[in-house]
């Protein structure tokens, strides 16, 4: 990291506790970003606020938790985040310990703080997971509560150097049926009556999801054994994801480590982005049911993140109704044959765009072209063509990938401008591209396999 730092402090002190308990001290806490090499990226570093509290500690154990791996904390910790909002917000502190717990859900002006070495076990019994508003693949859905769950709150964070694992969730947390959902929104049913549970059908729910929020802090945390998307923010404002670590097995597929939805200033900084599937992957709804919230997911930056997931480092849809514009992806190490540095989807049935998205000083092994753009995605087709450019990369490497770029526009469509510069790309299966349908095409000081690259 270099010394022209952007840094933003969340500080949370020794005080005394809100409860009859000793004071309780929580680590101060800060989100480092450096200095990005466009302007707009780190203006949006600027503009993405984050959360602050005020310096009251609520003790967790205090309203009933037990760190003893066997009771059921699901109603301790709603009490004590209930009484830290209550009292005008705060830090609840989950102290060292094994936690079972159903859902969590935050409200507004709530610090949920994990000291070292807490580990949060989520339930296996599904009734402890009530029905919420949720965004299934980019569909609005009544469903079971993601682990952690916010709705319409302002100013909350789930943070500290604890562990949560979903694995015992597997025997509700299942199923992928999302033709159920569509058949529901082809008839016009509305998102309060598109209710999953008691449906006889199963989708399954997220990790942590805050929906429809503003000043959402996730930081420290270790993820475990997901069932599905790891981190979903959803139609939220002023995110920032900082220093986590996301479960990259083979356990469960499409386990997205971090999927941004339909959100505006999005941080995404200093994490270890493991995921059987995408690390960061962008979206802005699905088909009809994206047009009708039509909600564009724009203003990200993602820095200094390693990238352990075998889809996209930075991939863009397919779930993009709504559109993605101005992404910023800085020093990202892909690792373990990432199959795509850059992955951009989308068809005519889903419709949408892709709009300014940059990469620069991104490496690593690729299992596949560092570029791949389609919009024939799933080869479906309707009529709602998306739009798709400019695209730009500088300053990148790879010592594997089939090939640099394979990027297709439509004859209706074209992609409107993929600049690549000062890059250079070894280990290549083959140095000829595939590029159809592209305007604006542009290599400068580009080299593949040590010789120049000019088309």
């Amino acid at each position: 990291m270099d010394g022209r730092i952007n840094r933003r402090l969340l500080m949370k002190s020794t005080i005394v506790a809100a409860v009859a308990t000793p004071a309780l001290t929580a680590t101060a806490l800060a989100v480092a970003v450096p200095t990005l090499p466009w302007p707009a990226a780190n203006e949006i570093v600027r503009n993405t606020k984050l959360p602050s509290f005020p310096d009251r500690n609520f003790d967790a154990t205090a309203y009933g938790a037990k760190g003893d791996n066997k009771t059921d904390n699901t109603d301790a910790f709603k009490k004590a985040i209930a009484a830290c909002n209550a009292a005008g917000g705060g830090h609840v502190i989950v102290p060292n310990g094994t936690y079972v717990t159903g859902a969590i859900h935050l409200l507004s002006n709530v610090d949920f703080h994990l000291e070292d070495g807490v580990l949060l076990k989520f339930s296996g019994d599904a009734s402890k997971f009530p029905t919420v508003l949720t965004r299934y693949e980019g569909i609005e859905c009544m469903n079971r509560s993601p682990m952690v769950y916010a709705h319409k709150q302002t100013n909350i964070a789930i943070t500290g150097r604890g562990t949560l694992d979903a694995g015992a969730t597997g025997g509700w947390n299942k199923g992928s049926d999302r033709s159920y959902l569509e058949s529901l929104v082809a008839k016009g049913t509305p998102p309060e009556k598109r209710v999953v549970p008691g449906s006889g059908k199963n989708m399954r729910s997220t990790f942590i999801e805050p929906y429809d929020c503003d000043a959402v802090l996730i930081q420290g945390l270790t993820l475990k054994n997901p069932k599905f998307w790891q981190i979903h923010p959803t139609l939220c404002k002023n995110v920032t994801v900082d220093d986590v670590h996301t479960d990259p097995t083979t356990s469960a597929n499409n386990t997205d480590a971090c999927d941004p939805e339909s959100c505006d200033h999005v941080v995404i900084s200093n994490s270890d982005l493991g995921a059987h599937d995408d690390n960061v992957a962008i979206k802005s709804g699905r088909d009809e049911d994206g047009r009708r919230i039509n909600v564009p997911c724009q203003n990200i930056v993602v820095v200094n993140c390693r990238m352990n997931g075998n889809w996209g480092a930075i991939t863009c849809g397919s779930e993009q109704t709504g559109g993605i514009r101005n992404v910023y992806g800085y020093r990202l190490n892909c690792v373990n044959a990432t199959k795509f540095a850059l992955y951009v989807k989308s068809n005519t049935q889903r419709g949408g765009f892709s709009q300014n998205i940059n990469l620069d000083s991104v490496s690593g092994v690729f299992g596949r072209a560092f570029i791949y753009v389609t919009t024939t995605y799933n080869s479906q087709t309707g009529g709602n063509v998306p739009r798709f450019g400019p695209f730009s990369v500088s300053n990148s490497s790879c010592t594997k990938a089939s090939k640099v770029l394979d990027v297709s526009g439509l004859a209706q469509e074209h992609v409107k401008g993929l600049d690549l510069r000062d890059s250079k790309f070894n280990g290549l299966d083959s140095t000829t591209n595939t590029v159809k349908n592209v305007d604006g095409l542009k290599f400068t000081n580009v080299t593949g396999n040590g010789k120049p690259m000019t088309k």
